[in-house]
């Protein structure tokens, strides 16, 4: 079975009551992609119309490989629409303040599987009818962890710990599969050439990368520094993705925890198998359905008790305790504070079957729903097909965000 075997068959649009008149000093639009990352988008948008990076404001990363529709703002921006490339930015009004992730109400989904047999729809239409009544688990999903590298090393691990040289190199050095072949250039470059910064600058190409080691031309050891010279909103990313893997690891523990051995089926993500469960009986559902976990941060003051000992066990499994989940340098960047359902329902959940048009003796499937904000649909993708052929994702590089447009020149 296929997913996204052309970017149609994968659309997603926030949904918000984000308020929008003729005042403020925030410009908001409606930003329209296809086949390109949402930081990707934001590049394009900066380089066309001269602005500071600063003064765009957004919600959440959206796929590449989809059609998607999101909001953005822009202080003081132009009350004009952009039309370039896969992309349409669409002028909408003003507002008093940014658009930020806190005004996502949810997304909407329109999702078609492909070159499915008889016996994938058939499970995928049992999972479906069980998805509606017990719902999903809330993990988040491979997306989130395209910064981690091919041995499972992430980012803000050393970040984290000072090492600031292991943090440049894991970021601008380190490969991973889906680099593309300028990037394995580029990278293959710096891990010849490490610590030879003047050699590294005349070899590479203009990019964010470039701009970093030009910094360490001047100041060599100082890898400190050269860090706090990243983009950060790809610090936050990374600091996104390691917090996002200590919440998966607790609330596969929680679901072992809680339901019955019987109604659970390991599921492979990125980052490892974890439990997935099926119909469940309805006091457990319940449970699961009104039950959050907090985000890993040594911002969070826990009381005693349940919750605080399985983050404790949770992080004691990877040698931390909660008060290392900080970043004492730069300052402008840092760990999330707050509390992530573990369990979702799919609003609005329909389906239909047919024959592929792109697959002659194939079945498709075209899935509508609605999840809350910052959940993923690919999750609900695994579930129902969970025991069947696995799914092909023809998304080209499901971390283009991460990898691609932490290169762009700034």
């Amino acid at each position: 079975m296929k997913l996204r075997r052309v970017p149609e068959d994968f659309f997603v649009e926030e949904i918000s009551d984000f308020p929008i008149g003729r005042e403020g000093s925030h410009a908001v639009y409606r930003l329209t992609k296809t086949g390109l990352g949402t930081l990707e988008a934001v590049d394009a948008i900066i380089q066309r119309w001269k602005i500071e990076r600063q003064k765009m404001s957004w919600g959440g990363l959206k796929d590449r490989h989809a059609v998607t529709g999101q909001f953005l703002t822009i202080f003081r921006g132009p009350k004009r629409d952009l039309e370039q490339n896969n992309l349409h930015l669409e002028y909408l009004g003003q507002a008093h303040q940014p658009f930020t992730a806190a005004d996502i109400q949810a997304n909407r989904f329109s999702l078609v599987l492909r070159s499915l047999g008889d016996d994938d729809v058939a499970f995928a239409e049992t999972a479906l009818g069980e998805v509606q009544k017990s719902g999903l688990p809330n993990y988040f999903d491979d997306q989130r962890f395209g910064s981690m590298s091919a041995a499972g090393e992430f980012i803000a691990r050393p970040w984290i710990e000072g090492n600031y040289e292991r943090t440049l190199w894991l970021t601008f050095a380190e490969p991973h599969p889906f680099d593309r072949s300028d990037e394995k250039v580029e990278k293959q470059i710096l891990r010849d050439h490490w610590g030879d910064w003047l050699t590294c600058k005349a070899k590479l190409a203009r990019s964010h990368r470039r701009s970093v080691v030009t910094y360490l031309c001047d100041k060599p050891t100082d890898f400190r520094g050269a860090w706090a010279r990243v983009k950060v909103d790809l610090r936050s990313l990374y600091l996104s993705a390691y917090q996002s893997y200590l919440w998966n690891e607790m609330a596969a523990e929680y679901l072992r925890q809680n339901c019955p051995a019987e109604s659970l089926i390991d599921v492979a993500l990125k980052t490892g198998p974890v439990p997935f469960f099926g119909q469940l009986p309805d006091d457990i559902r319940l449970k699961l359905q009104q039950s959050s976990l907090p985000l890993p941060s040594a911002r969070q003051k826990l009381d005693p008790g349940p919750t605080a000992q399985l983050v404790d066990e949770t992080l004691s499994k990877h040698s931390l305790e909660l008060r290392q989940i900080r970043v004492k340098y730069p300052r402008d960047s840092f760990f999330s504070k707050g509390w992530r359902k573990t369990a979702i329902r799919a609003d609005g959940l329909s389906w239909s079957a047919g024959d592929d048009e792109m697959a002659n003796g194939r079945r498709r499937m075209t899935l509508d729903f609605t999840l809350p904000r910052g959940s993923y649909a690919t999750i609900l993708i695994k579930r129902i097909t969970v025991a069947g052929r696995p799914v092909e994702d023809e998304e080209p590089n499901p971390s283009a965000d991460d990898a691609d447009a932490s290169m762009a020149e700034p």
